[in-house]
């Protein structure tokens, strides 16, 4: 296959789930541009509706769907609704999730379950649901996003999301374990850790310690609109059939360090 064919999306569906703003717009933008139609949900549909118009008038077809990823009925429903509209599905992009910060010893408990159920429980129905039709067409691209969280400590001084770091802790171990049970039909599944890019979550974090959080980030920048849906699309495409149960820092060096 050309270079280029190996990482054009014609003829892909897609589903981005948290697509509705912030690193899953990114992606599901991203994903289209590479030439696939693209599914978007999340739990306010009123976002995803801004984002399938986007993809809509880049030329390529997009559906909006309210989803709350802990409900096995709404995830189950996207899976049927993709396939009633598009007849199939090739590529799953576990972006959903939450965070909550507080010092460890006064967490409280009802946020660390919730935030496990989210992030954890509900890319596990996600994919779950999805890659049963991926193993009968023998063939799918699961693409979790984790962060380096998951990876490394953080410091206490700046960000103490404990929950949020156990959460993406057990993404990237669920990413590897699934990956080696479906290695042998043909459904390859990765994973993202991107480091600190501005969005909606991350905006509270980076006004009161930005400074200090680009000290540590050897290109001394955040992350941008355009720096993570080129390692997503390499991981949905054909050019990394031959790579699964791996997981990619997209973080500016910090993880380097």
């Amino acid at each position: 296959m050309h270079i280029q064919e190996l990482f054009h999306l014609g003829g892909r569906v897609a589903i981005v789930t948290g697509g509705g703003r912030g690193l899953g717009e990114q992606i599901a933008i991203g994903l289209a541009e590479a030439g696939a139609d693209v599914v978007v949900c999340s739990r306010k549909k009123e976002a995803c509706d801004r984002v399938a118009d986007v993809i809509k008038q880049a030329g390529r077809e997009s559906l909006s769907l309210a989803c709350d990823v802990t409900n096995p009925e709404d995830v189950q429903r996207v899976v049927e609704e993709t396939k009633r509209v598009f007849g199939k599905i090739d590529i799953l992009i576990n972006n959903s999730g939450i965070s909550w910060g507080a010092p460890f010893d006064s967490y409280p408990l009802e946020k660390f379950n919730q935030i496990l159920q989210v992030n954890v429980t509900g890319l596990f129905l996600m994919s779950q649901a999805v890659g049963r039709e991926m193993v009968a067409q023998q063939y799918g691209r699961i693409v979790n996003i984790a962060s380096v969280a998951g990876l490394v400590g953080s410091d206490p001084r700046y960000m103490n999301a404990i929950g949020y770091n156990a959460s993406k802790g057990a993404v990237i171990s669920f990413t590897r374990d699934l990956a080696v049970k479906w290695a042998d039909q043909g459904v390859t599944v990765n994973a993202l850790a991107p480091g600190f890019f501005p969005s909606k979550m991350s905006t509270g974090l980076l006004e009161k310690f930005g400074d200090r959080i680009l000290e540590r980030t050897p290109m001394r920048r955040f992350g941008g609109e355009n720096d993570l849906k080129g390692a997503a699309l390499f991981f949905a495409s054909d050019a990394a059939s031959y790579i699964t149960g791996q997981v990619l820092a997209v973080d500016g060096g910090v993880t380097a360090t």
